[in-house]
């Protein structure tokens, strides 16, 4: 899988019911290559479906977190892909300061949250982390 294809699947998760010319606009990309890669994807099995979430589906993770993340070098766009492709990933903000990343977690249990931590630390150009849990949140009107 290259970036690309981590492009087309954050993109699909965002919208599962995207169509091949709105992947493609969104994209960058031709509507044949959408498709192509779509195919490829899914006979890979990288793609195993596509499936309805229903509202009660949507239900906050109970485990959250927010992971400030430094890079080295020129990596900030491909390290953004490989975040987006990342099902408990949330969530990537870009940032000024200290941080380059910060990026939003839900997982179902902590052991579920260190292992992403740790995947994600060992993505090539992350140099440094720090990751905060979401204790309460409040929500303005």
């Amino acid at each position: 899988m290259d970036e690309t294809d981590l492009r087309l699947i954050a993109a699909l998760r965002r919208n599962g019911r995207a169509g091949i010319s709105e992947l493609a606009a969104d994209l960058g990309l031709g509507r044949a290559t959408i498709r192509a890669r779509m195919e490829r994807l899914a006979a890979t099995g990288d793609i195993l479906g596509y499936s309805v979430v229903t509202r009660s589906d949507a239900a906050e993770a109970p485990v959250r977190g927010l992971m400030m993340i430094g890079i080295e070098g020129r990596g900030t766009e491909r390290i953004m892909a490989r975040l987006m492709g990342m099902p408990a990933v949330r969530a990537v903000h870009s940032t000024n300061g200290k941080w380059d990343l910060i990026a939003e977690i839900g997982a179902q249990s902590l052991a579920e949250l260190d292992a992403v931590l740790f995947q994600i630390r060992r993505l090539d150009g992350v140099a440094t982390s720090e990751t905060n849990l979401l204790l309460t949140t409040r929500r303005g009107g």
